[in-house]
């Protein structure tokens, strides 16, 4: 995966067509794909550049909820260019002033701006969904594939990969029927993908692999955050102001809905960061492998879970979780 931060070759031509002759290139942090990001200065002029390069990576599907996410007056980067033939894009500069550093260093601040994330949300799911693919089952089988796919070779495990299937259709079912009017799932809605922009809105980020789907996963998303500890309290207090209206019959069922998806986008994760390490080189994401099996394990322990439950136990047991992965064995 792309780690130099040599802006690319086409970037000065895509600049200056755009009017940002002579400005200043300076890379700032990337992420967990192939994308690269560059802080474009020129005078008292901001920008942001995305290097999306093909073929591995394609800004078309960022660029368009963008624009949708504008449209409904959320704050998504304005869009101030595109060259789709390789993969540049000039977008809105949100600065530096990041959720998750501001609440390392303000941890007063924490109800208040989860209480904001979740305001956001729930404002999203009163929107039509944008025209995006659907969050279907095969798509959430994708995602748990990746953990036998990825994490149970490392940890030279032999499952029952028939058995891991059936389970998840068993416990998905319900949630895939209950997504008859779906809304706008931006799928890595967390604390290091909100800015804090200087007009007190949130602003977001990282949303190119958004699907129609479930209200539930986003808020999964933000409450059971991979990279940040959000503690039990706090997340059953944003989760119950969200549900905050709904009949009690219409929470339980959220709620159910709410830990099935919690489990699904964590066993996905724990694939994920795993894919990262052995695939990629990149053993940080080690590090994160422990709270995303208590996570997981929170979640399973929901009685509507019981047969994907089941399968850990008697596929992945407490020691094998528990058991770290160790980086020089790749």
């Amino acid at each position: 995966m792309a780690n130099n931060m040599t802006p690319p070759a086409a970037a000065k031509d895509f600049l200056n067509d755009h009017g940002w002759e002579g400005a200043e290139i300076l890379p700032v942090a990337g992420d967990a794909s192939f994308r690269r990001y560059f802080r474009v200065i020129a005078g008292d002029r901001k920008a942001i550049l995305m290097d999306a390069p093909p073929p591995h990576e394609d800004p078309r599907p960022f660029i368009h909820i963008a624009r949708h996410l504008k449209a409904q007056q959320f704050a998504a980067p304005e869009i101030f260019g595109e060259d789709l033939t390789h993969g540049l894009v000039l977008l809105e500069d949100f600065g530096d002033h990041r959720m998750r550093e501001h609440l390392d260093h303000h941890p007063e601040d924490e109800e208040a701006i989860y209480r904001q994330t979740i305001d956001l949300i729930k404002a999203l799911h009163q929107k039509p969904a944008a025209d995006l693919p659907h969050y279907d089952w095969e798509q959430y089988l994708r995602e748990v594939n990746l953990l036998p796919e990825w994490y149970c070779p490392v940890q030279s495990l032999d499952v029952d990969l028939t058995g891991f299937v059936d389970a998840w259709q068993a416990v998905l079912e319900p949630v895939i029927a209950s997504q008859t009017s779906p809304v706008t799932v931006l799928r890595d809605y967390h604390a290091e993908n909100i800015m804090l922009l200087d007009d007190d809105r949130l602003g977001l980020l990282d949303f190119q692999d958004a699907l129609a789907g479930h209200a539930a996963y986003d808020l999964v998303s933000m409450l059971q955050d991979a990279r940040r500890d959000v503690s039990d309290v706090l997340e059953e207090a944003m989760l119950q102001y969200y549900l905050d209206g709904l009949s009690e019959r219409e929470a339980s069922q959220f709620r159910s809905h709410y830990a099935i998806l919690g489990a699904q986008r964590n066993t996905k994760i724990i694939g994920i960061f795993t894919r990262l390490y052995a695939r990629d080189g990149k053993a940080r994401y080690l590090d994160f492998l422990p709270r995303m099996w208590r996570l997981l394990e929170k979640d399973l322990a929901h009685s509507d879970l019981a047969p994907v439950a089941v399968w850990f136990d008697q596929n992945i047991p407490d020691d094998v979780r528990s058991k770290p992965i160790v980086a020089a064995q790749a």
